[in-house]
């Protein structure tokens, strides 16, 4: 490393390129980003870059995406774990849309991250593609052409590969781009991780690794009122409550800076911001207790009215509120705005905001080391884990150190802790792909997407993934071979001679995004003649499928009334209901695919959300994601029923998914398609006598307007849509006070 640091000037990349960075307020490089530099990421070369948050790694893929395509005609794809992450990621290199390429072109960042069912051809009109890694898995399945010149992959947070449920896609989307374009850079971007050289030497790359960050980073553990640090410091703070970690935030804020707790469960997240907020608001000015009165109204107007969004706002109010994956999205966007900001004080969440959307803080507190995991009780959290948390201590910008702190209660427990977390390495990573249940999807898309057409071949793919390269194949082998096993039984693959091909049903399974066991249970259900073809068949059944995840697991005390709903509607059902007495494990599984068939029942019957919250305790966050996986798997069912020529099922998926998508009874569905129109709207417009398009269009405006949650400024917006035309003075004799009262309401 050289004595200066590396300015921005002088790097060999356009000068389009420096102008937009040196206007973003970068001049120089940080050391990790120099030595990527110096090792030859801008030359092409592959690299593993590890190093903690914040430390200027995504600057590095900046600058090597836009040497591809403005010195090398190339195409780059971007890889991250998660939605969220991918629509910052695209906020950020949004930024150099202004450039012009060689051909007088400017650059073009697109995203996409949803739709399975698609190789999405308009993509090939982008420079920069940002995904997930599950969208670019089925773009490779669906073998979208433009991926053939794609010339460098950022795969961002690759220590992933280490997470059972993500990893593995992660894993096998880096081997088939690697094979599909053996010249192409490789840039992994991670947390300092235990065997980088591993990784680095499976992706033919060098590496960077290093612990530098801009910040200083001070770790430590607080038992009782003392914290003691990594660097043998120590310090005390004034114990105002009960809670430790509630005294250590307290204490930040006080200091003009942002704690954020990350708590073992949603319960206990909400508890903590609960407890921690009446402290916090004695400490805030009143213009600030104004914005967060905003804040707070933002919330109540976000999406239905539920006892979670009035919790949620009362906090928000006091300085504080909490984050975690029970939340709907809007409401998770007003926090995470309102904390970047600078106004929320205190933030509780669970671990899983680790992994997520960049939200920083001076104070990052962990209040328990410890994570219950359903059915399997309480263990103490990975070191890669805790890192993962105590990178987010310490806002850019704003703080010279940041402090990253776990709560102990004994002193047994404190330096448990200190030699476990604080001084410990993280942990190796190791490939999580030689799961059958993992591998299955993998295999079939290998021989559906024709990248393999022998047995060999499907081990010579194999043999190129990071468990190939840990492990000795013959593991992998064997469970290979079990799933080719499976996949011929089931029919979904045929044997020719030595060659291995997809059947249309095969093929079909793969490009639908959905596990080879889901098809099945699909296709047999198709199959089944059921004495009543209801809403309710088709519900159970996605429910039944392993996509279905994470089924709604049902409470103690909703077990009963689970049992008699089954009982009373067995013969609707698809699938056999299995022996409480001889399989009790299947037995409950069933009855948590009941309770999420129960849920989605609710949700179209216009059951509101707070009814849903109160009757199946289920939270806003977890049933958007139940609906998402309905519509994609009563997607599947509609696409498989076409393919085996049921047209029994047919009617019904296509007015399901429209009905899951909008949460209506039937009757809702031509209205519920306009603009601004849901289902709680809709409602109110069908019982006052609006039932279809034509009575809307007939309607005089002022009948609109009269209607609660229905502004001027909507009801003009409905007429236009319904081909419905509003005279000026009809328009004017609304009256300006009218317009003024409505706009207050209409949303």
């Amino acid at each position: 490393m050289g004595a200066f640091p590396l300015k921005i000037t002088d790097l060999q990349v356009p000068e389009a390129v420096k102008e937009v960075i040196i206007r973003s307020g970068i001049i120089e490089l940080y050391p990790p980003q120099e030595e990527a530099v110096k090792f030859g990421a801008l030359e092409g070369r592959n690299l593993v870059l590890a190093s903690p948050t914040a430390s200027g790694k995504t600057l590095v893929a900046e600058l090597c995406a836009l040497k591809h395509i403005l010195e090398k005609n190339g195409k780059v794809i971007y890889l991250t774990p998660l939605r969220a992450l991918a629509s910052e990621k695209f906020t950020e290199f949004k930024k150099y849309s202004s450039i012009k390429k060689p051909k007088g072109k400017r650059v073009r960042v697109g995203i996409s991250t949803g739709d399975y069912d698609s190789s999405d051809p308009w993509l090939e009109r982008y420079d920069i593609i940002i995904t997930t890694n599950e969208k670019a898995d089925s773009l490779l399945r669906h073998r979208a052409k433009w991926m053939d010149e794609i010339s460098l992959v950022i795969a961002d947070e690759v220590h992933l590969l280490n997470d059972a449920e993500r990893g593995p896609t992660l894993e096998v989307v880096l081997a088939r781009l690697m094979q599909i374009n053996p010249e192409v850079q490789i840039l992994a971007l991670s947390a300092t991780i235990h065997n980088v050289e591993e990784i680095a030497e499976w992706l033919k790359a060098g590496y960077v690794t290093t612990e530098w960050r801009p910040i200083l980073l001070k770790e430590g553990v607080l038992l009782h009122n003392e914290i003691q640090y990594k660097d043998g410091d120590a310090r005390k703070i004034e114990k105002k409550t009960k809670n430790p970690a509630i005294n250590l935030a307290l204490n930040t804020v006080k200091s003009g800076a942002q704690a954020l707790i990350f708590a073992t469960t949603r319960k206990n997240a909400v508890s903590l911001a609960k407890k921690a907020a009446n402290e916090v608001e004695q400490l805030l000015s009143k213009p600030l207790k104004r914005s967060l009165k905003r804040d707070a109204d933002k919330i109540l107007a976000t999406g239905e009215k539920t006892r979670i969004s009035e919790l949620l706002a009362e906090l928000v109010r006091h300085g504080t509120a909490f984050h975690h994956a029970g939340l709907g999205s809007g409401h998770r966007k007003i926090i995470e705005d309102s904390f970047r900001q600078g106004r929320i004080k205190v933030l509780t969440a669970t671990p899983t905001l680790a992994f997520g959307v960049n939200l920083p803080a001076r104070t990052v507190i962990i209040h328990d080391y410890r994570r219950y995991e359903p059915g399997y009780g309480y263990y103490p959290i990975r070191v890669l884990e805790y890192k993962q948390m105590a990178g987010r201590a310490g806002r850019p910008k704003y703080d010279k150190v940041g402090e990253a702190i776990l709560i102990a209660k004994t002193d047994d427990e404190a330096d448990y802790l200190m030699e476990s977390y604080v001084l410990a390495h993280p942990e190796r990573i190791w490939s999580r792909l030689a799961v059958e249940r993992i591998l299955r999807s993998h295999v079939l898309a290998t021989i559906a997407a024709d990248y393999a057409c022998t047995e060999r071949g499907i081990y010579d793919f194999f043999g190129r993934t990071f468990y190939a390269y840990q492990y000795e194949t013959k593991a992998i082998r064997e469970i290979i071979a079990k799933i080719l096993k499976y996949l011929y039984d089931e029919e979904m693959i045929d044997v020719s001679g030595e060659n291995i091909y997809a059947t249309k049903f095969g093929k079909r399974v793969s490009e639908l995004y959905i596990d080879p066991v889901s098809g099945v249970i699909i296709r047999n259900a198709l199959r089944w003649k059921p004495a009543y073809l209801t809403d309710l068949s088709l519900l159970h059944m996605i429910a039944h499928t392993p996509d279905m995840a994470p089924k709604l697991r049902p409470y103690t005390r909703e077990l009963d009334e689970i049992a008699l709903f089954m009982e009373e509607h067995k013969e609707e059902f698809l699938t056999e209901v299995p022996d409480e007495w001889t399989d009790r494990i299947a037995y409950e599984e069933f009855l948590g695919e009941v309770k999420t068939a129960m849920v989605l029942k609710a949700w179209i019957e216009e059951t509101s959300e707070d009814e849903m919250i109160e009757r199946f305790r289920v939270q806003p966050g977890d049933l958007y994601r139940t609906i998402e996986n309905a519509k994609w798997l009563l997607y599947a069912t509609h696409e498989l029923a076409l393919l085996f020529n049921n047209k029994q099922v047919l009617p019904l998926t296509l007015e399901l998914m429209e009905r899951i998508s909008k949460g209506v009874k039937k009757e809702l569905l031509p209205i519920v398609k306009l603009e601004g129109i849901g289902r709680i709207r809709g409602r109110i417009l069908y019982n006052a006598g609006f039932k279809t398009i034509e009575d809307i269009k007939h309607a005089p405006i002022e009948d609109l307007v009269s209607l609660p949650l229905i502004g001027p400024r909507l009801a003009k917006k409905i007429k236009e849509q319904v081909g419905g035309f509003v005279k000026k003075a009809e328009w004017k004799k609304l009256g300006k006070e009218a317009w003024e009262q409505k706009a207050l309401t209409e949303y």
